[in-house]
């Protein structure tokens, strides 16, 4: 389990801001809550980051994996096809997806060549850990595509900054881990430029 380092504070205040707008959520909060299921997955997806990287770290594997980088992309974009949604937009959205990954991995490999005493003692099972990230992707795909009018809505970048907030504030998540959140989410919304940005 990682050690916690206080957020930064614009996404406390977000995050303040979303739970007073997000709290419970009234029938009429739909969208909040189907772009808040897409964020809540890639905080997720990005959890399972730290357990990669512990295997990694542990084999001395590289944290690019452009062969399994090619498989994930190929079946979320038929994933999104069988499901009625964009591939093309699925494909960007999981681009950012692995991108961060890889974010939190680097970061966390970081950390453990500055101060090997915090390193992982054990050796995970990267197997397992791809597992739960293709459960995840799963959902994080029939996430996206049941989200695609709220993507597409003017309103969808401000919708999804509280949503992130949200997210970080409730799975208590670290300042690598929130800023990974931020790129995992660039592209949900169809807008150009109205990702996550805090």
């Amino acid at each position: 389990m990682r050690a916690l380092v206080p957020v930064h504070r614009r996404t406390v205040l977000a995050a303040a801001v979303a739970l007073l707008f997000l709290g419970p959520a009234p029938a009429t909060a739909a969208p909040a809550e189907r772009l808040h299921a897409v964020a809540d997955l890639a905080a997720r997806r990005l959890a399972v980051a730290d357990t990669v990287a512990a295997a990694k770290w542990r084999t001395g594997a590289p944290v690019e994996d452009l062969g399994r980088e090619r498989l994930v992309l190929d079946a979320v974009a038929r994933r999104a096809e069988e499901l009625g949604g964009d591939p093309a937009a699925a494909v960007r959205i999981f681009r950012d997806q692995i991108e961060a990954g890889k974010d939190v991995q680097r970061a966390l490999h970081r950390r453990w060549d500055a101060d090997p005493a915090h390193a992982p003692a054990a050796r995970p099972d990267l197997s397992e850990a791809r597992t739960e990230i293709n459960r995840i992707d799963e959902a994080l795909v029939r996430a996206v595509t049941t989200a695609a009018r709220d993507r597409a809505a003017p309103s969808c970048g401000a919708v999804l900054l509280a949503a992130a907030a949200r997210v970080t504030f409730e799975q208590g998540q670290d300042t690598t881990h929130a800023r990974a959140l931020d790129r995992a989410l660039g592209s949900v919304c169809a807008e150009r430029g109205t990702g996550v940005r805090r």
